[in-house]
């Protein structure tokens, strides 16, 4: 989670809401990296999460991340929770909770639906704090 409050970072110097993430194998291995890339790309699906899967995808040459790991700084979206489901990650581990948007359990759940074709085990509040200061230090600095 360290590295993707790094990345997170990156993102927040861009001029970018600060979100990072990463895609991991079993064994550890960093696969694929990504921050919010929105407003440097104006490109609206440019969320961290879908950077790094891009970035992943290239690197096994697949699209399925069966036996995969997405980190990520913050309670993915709506459509980067569909993505990780479709993409059939194996597991989603983040670290802030998003009260406004968030889809893995703050304002729906879309991973965990019972509906969902793909169960993806969800691991949260991992540096949770630390996550939710990098956002609120972007954010303070806005207003």
């Amino acid at each position: 989670m360290q590295q993707a409050i790094s990345l997170a970072k990156d993102a927040s110097d861009n001029g970018d809401v600060p979100v990072g993430a990463l895609v991991v194998n079993e064994q550890g291995e960093i696969l694929g990296t990504g921050h919010n890339l929105r407003e440097e790309s104006n490109d609206p699906t440019a969320h961290a999460e879908i950077v790094a899967m891009r970035a992943a995808a290239a690197k096994i040459s697949n699209w399925r991340m069966d036996d995969l790991t997405m980190i990520v700084t913050l309670e993915p979206c709506a459509m980067c929770a569909g993505a990780i489901s479709q993409s059939r990650f194996k597991r989603l581990v983040f670290g802030a909770w998003d009260q406004k948007a968030g889809a893995v359990g703050s304002i729906w759940d879309v991973i965990r639906d019972p509906r969902s074709l793909n169960k993806v085990e969800v691991i949260t509040g991992v540096l949770e704090k630390d996550c939710a200061l990098v956002l609120s230090n972007f954010f303070e600095g806005r207003r």
